[in-house]
């Protein structure tokens, strides 16, 4: 079985980084991706995609990329279930980054080579 998805994207505002109890950088963040055609209005619409992000990748993302960088994200996907204070079951689905790839900032005042060294 293949579980492998590929996404570029601009964040939807900065990621904001916590730590599980016990110690491990995460980050969720929120990917606008284009569809590649035009509505009946000829406007292109976007996907609003939920990531997350794990360890020194959740850490270096969370330092280098703000709203409205263009990032590229390799990873998966994962379904998950929790039950919310209502009682009611909310159904997640959500990709998990293995690889998160600084493209360009939203002034294209910062060069992706700046960032070779931070392995994003």
């Amino acid at each position: 079985m293949i579980n492998q998805i590929t996404l570029v994207g601009r964040l939807t505002k900065d990621p904001e980084l916590r730590y599980t109890p016990d110690g491990k950088a995460v980050s969720n963040i929120t990917l606008a991706v284009n569809r590649n055609f035009r509505n009946t209005v000829g406007d292109y619409e976007a996907d609003f995609v939920q990531c997350i992000i794990w360890k020194k990748t959740a850490e270096n993302t969370a330092q280098y990329c703000k709203k409205g960088a263009l990032i590229g994200i390799t990873g998966r996907i994962q379904t998950r279930r929790y039950e919310n204070q209502e009682g009611k079951k909310v159904y997640v689905t959500e990709v998990v980054a293995e690889k998160v790839q600084f493209i360009g900032s939203k002034q294209n005042d910062v060069k992706p080579k700046d960032f070779e060294h931070i392995g994003l």
